[in-house]
């Protein structure tokens, strides 16, 4: 759910903001495309924002995107607490280093295969999935705005390979993505081919950011979650992994050129 205290910012600023204009809930409702109801059960936190919804109010109350602003910030507020400190280095980064075993990995999801990876569990509800698929979309925004990071990813080609029949549609796309970022000069894309059968990287995947300081910060996810390494001789250890994961790994126009002969084989 949305972080309690920021939510109720955003509920109070948009009823602030609609009274201000002089308009009914239901007047409001009709230029936002809602019914009067609906309006009121977001403003009482009745019924979970909505981006949609909250873009739709900028753009009707000419707020310059504050309530999105807002709503990206309750995101951020709302991740679990061992994610905060990793997503702040992230946030930061110079470089990102990010090897990934058994996924694409999340600055690399397309919204369709990460709501398909987030669906799996079970014990989610709709709107969570919803929420936890737009916080990862915002989260991409590292790779994508005015000053960011050298990033290089590591994937296994069998990744990319082991979806069925229902998924060909959603991992066409996913590959595409791929190749589409792998292009950009910051993005290094690299696979680890099918018939590397063994290497240390199997263990389970691992994460590093090098700060403007120049120092590293590691971070490695597991089934309760995950833990952000920042001790000397963790990171060594750690840095020492990736040096040999990536030396398993094709160059990076092999690598684009692997990931055109997957898709062909999906489409």
């Amino acid at each position: 759910m949305e972080s309690e205290p920021t939510a109720e910012l955003i509920r109070a600023q948009l009823r602030r903001l609609r009274l201000k204009a002089e308009l009914s809930q239901e007047e409001f409702g009709k230029l936002v495309h809602f019914s009067g109801s609906q309006v009121s059960a977001v403003e009482l936190g009745q019924r979970p924002l909505d981006r949609f919804f909250l873009r739709r109010a900028d753009e009707v109350l000419g707020t310059g995107g504050l309530l999105t602003s807002l709503l990206k910030l309750a995101d951020r507020d709302g991740q679990p607490s061992w994610l905060r400190p990793w997503l702040d280095a992230e946030r930061q980064a110079q470089q990102l280093r990010c090897y990934q075993p058994t996924l694409v990995h999340g600055l690399l999801q397309t919204a369709n295969y990460a709501r398909a990876v987030i669906r799996t569990d079970d014990m989610i509800s709709d709107d969570e999935v919803d929420r936890r698929v737009a916080a990862r979309m915002d989260r991409q925004s590292v790779l994508f705005g005015s000053d960011p990071p050298k990033y290089l990813a590591v994937l296994e080609e069998a990744v990319l390979r082991r979806v069925d029949e229902s998924f060909r549609g959603l991992m066409t796309e996913q590959i595409g993505h791929l190749i589409e970022c792998a292009g950009r000069p910051h993005i290094h894309v690299h696979l680890i081919s099918a018939e590397v059968s063994m290497h240390v990287g199997l263990v389970g995947p691992l994460s590093l950011a090098r700060g403007r300081d120049g120092g590293w910060v590691g971070h490695m996810e597991h089934q309760l979650g995950g833990v952000v390494v920042d001790s000397d001789e963790d990171v060594a250890i750690l840095l020492s992994r990736w040096e040999s994961v990536r030396s398993e790994a094709l160059s990076r126009q092999q690598s684009i050129e692997l990931m055109k002969d997957v898709r062909t084989s999906w489409t």
